[in-house]
């Protein structure tokens, strides 16, 4: 895989809609929102995933963060990425943020068990993202890095088991498959 047109394309869009009319950065600290889907990017590059799935994955919480003013529609992402592109974002996107936390994840994790293989790859390496950074800070700051998240530990540490145990159900054979079960080792001795 190159760095193709449409790539630099994603990473850009991205960037705009992320930090530039955001300025969103990660829970709780001051790193750019940007690095996480430019992480999910790179962990698919990795398994060998296509440049469709690989834009999604740079894409894939720009409708789901974007505010109103700037609001990304998945019309928008048909016309600048394509089809594919802007369904792989719509299958991993949270479509109702007013909804209680335990509803959307509730949601998410049911929605699983519908997914493509690429969307279940691209689910795969957004948790991988997510809940390795979550390690990662757990380490350094311990029970406090749970402060920022709606769901409480317990509810935090159970969706993920949950997803890493539907998407492996799903597709054994996901390129991903060892990664998340190395991980879910990791969650399960929280």
């Amino acid at each position: 895989m190159i760095y193709t047109q449409k790539i630099q394309k994603a990473i850009k869009f991205s960037a705009k809609t992320h930090n530039e009319y955001q300025q969103q950065t990660r829970k709780g600290k001051v790193i750019p929102y940007i690095i996480h889907p430019l992480t999910v990017g790179i962990i698919l590059a990795k398994a060998g995933a296509d440049e469709d799935v690989i834009a999604a994955g740079i894409l894939h919480d720009t409708v789901e963060d974007s505010v109103e003013a700037k609001k990304v529609t998945p019309k928008m992402l048909t016309e600048r990425f394509g089809q594919n592109v802007s369904d792989l974002v719509m299958s991993v996107t949270e479509k109702n943020k007013a909804l209680s936390w335990e509803t959307r994840k509730r949601e998410a994790l049911a929605h699983i068990v519908h997914f493509s293989h690429d969307s279940l790859l691209l689910k795969s390496a957004d948790i991988l993202s997510n809940f390795l950074e979550v390690i990662d800070d757990y380490a350094r700051y311990g029970e406090k890095v749970f402060e920022r998240f709606k769901g409480s530990r317990e509810k935090m540490l159970k969706h993920s088991l949950d997803s890493i145990g539907a998407i492996l159900a799903r597709w054994p054979k996901n390129p991903l498959a060892k990664d998340l079960k190395k991980l879910e080792k990791e969650i399960k001795s929280f």
